[in-house]
């Protein structure tokens, strides 16, 4: 099967274009659209700003700015620009590190919480209609060879 086998699209000629390419520029294009959906769904905060969250709260331990930084994948200007909104909005706290006084970790407040709370089910119906009639095994398929490509990049980067 070929990239134009699987992209039909009468305003775009993806002919002699190398998967790999397509699949950047598809998942590019699916964060713009993601975000813009994600952006609409939610009244109080934005996409990033709850993805932002989402990883604080996967955290073992309150996260500080260079850690939260490498987890979202972005700078640390970047993610401190994302933490001072959520903060003016009340959703984090940045707390002094009882172990080291030179670090700031940032916590979920009450506030987050319940808005998390109170917007669980409608992103569960989300992801629901977005993976629907996608089998498990392709979604892991798909995980498997994102985090390869993107253990490649660290390599290039760094």
């Amino acid at each position: 099967m070929t990239i134009e086998d699987v992209c039909k699209n009468e305003n775009i000629d993806f002919t002699g274009i190398p998967s790999s390419y397509y699949l950047l520029g598809l998942i590019s294009a699916f964060e713009n659209r993601f975000q813009a959906m994600a952006d609409s769904t939610m009244n109080e905060i934005s996409w990033k700003q709850f993805f932002a969250i989402i990883c604080i709260n996967m955290c073992k331990e309150p996260p500080t700015l260079k850690e939260l930084s490498d987890i979202l994948g972005s700078s640390h200007q970047n993610v401190k620009q994302i933490l001072l909104k959520l903060e003016k909005k009340k959703f984090i706290e940045f707390q002094t590190d009882e172990s080291d006084k030179r670090k700031q970790r940032i916590v979920l407040t009450d506030h987050c919480r319940e808005f998390c709370e109170k917007n669980d089910e409608m992103s569960m119906i989300l992801m629901e209609k977005m993976f629907e009639g996608i089998p498990e095994k392709d979604i892991v398929t798909t995980i498997q060879t994102i985090t390869k490509i993107e253990k490649n990049l660290r390599g290039i980067v760094s």
